[in-house]
């Protein structure tokens, strides 16, 4: 079983920082370019109303920005780098002093896209990546 599994290890991977990628990529958007439109109520709602000379609006611009090339695999390792930065910058500064627990705290996500990049600035993009159609050519 271990060795059938192996064979896909590394399509598993740039499937990873394909879908790690899109999910920053979409709240780039939802804070830079207000797209969708989040309904008042929603626990999401606060994009909507994003400044891009904020905190928050730096952090959607990054997220746009490095979220586009992550989700391509271009320039994986330091992208994944800064942005597991970005999110335990975020963890720290907007959610860490609303309590300790990270399910009471809204910190989950933040988390969780840490470590993934994390991850990704060791792993590298895989072989589907703009990355390695680079290396390829020289």
């Amino acid at each position: 079983m271990d060795r059938m599994l192996a064979k896909w290890q590394p399509t598993a991977l740039s499937l990873f920082r394909f879908m790690t990628g899109l999910l920053l990529f979409q709240f780039g958007v939802a804070k830079i370019l207000k797209f969708p439109t989040i309904p008042e109520g929603n626990a999401a709602a606060f994009l909507n109303k994003v400044q891009l000379m904020s905190l928050p609006g730096i952090a959607g611009l990054l997220e746009l920005i490095l979220g586009a090339l992550l989700l391509l695999g271009l320039f994986t390792r330091p992208v994944a780098f800064l942005l597991a930065g970005e999110m335990a910058f975020a963890y720290f500064i907007g959610h860490a002093p609303r309590g300790f627990f990270p399910l009471i705290n809204g910190g989950t996500l933040a988390i969780l896209f840490c470590f993934a990049c994390l991850y990704l600035s060791t792993a590298g993009g895989g072989p589907i990546s703009l990355d390695a159609m680079m290396r390829k050519k020289t």
